[in-house]
């Protein structure tokens, strides 16, 4: 839950900086907008030191469950297991989402036009 709770504003600014482009009516502007006004809170604690906190604890707990619990190592291994043997299927599926995506973006572009 505190990984989640480190990431979130880094997402969030993502986040406006997507809705900022395809859909600028929405005042998502006003987010980026702060954190490119709040240097050192915005871009240095928000965008970097917190995600990059977040990675290393989270590298360090699935490293430290990775060597401590067998089970967790093989769920891993079955996992690999079954979408290698299924990759096929799991590319379209990536793929159509991809392609959905896409076309949400552009229909979401046109509108907004």
């Amino acid at each position: 839950m505190l990984e989640l709770l480190l990431v979130i504003p880094a997402a969030l600014f993502m986040l406006a900086l997507f809705l900022r482009e395809v859909q600028p009516l929405a005042q998502t502007g006003r987010v980026v907008d702060w954190f490119s006004h709040h240097l050192v809170l915005g871009l240095y604690v928000f965008l970097v030191a917190m995600p990059l906190t977040a990675l290393f604890a989270g590298s360090a707990i699935l490293l430290r469950t990775w060597h401590g619990e067998p089970e967790f190592r093989n769920a891993t291994v079955q996992m690999l297991a079954t979408i290698r043997a299924h990759i096929a299927p799991i590319v379209i599926a990536g793929t159509t989402l991809m392609a959905g995506s896409i076309l949400v973006i552009v229909a979401m572009h046109m509108i907004a036009e």
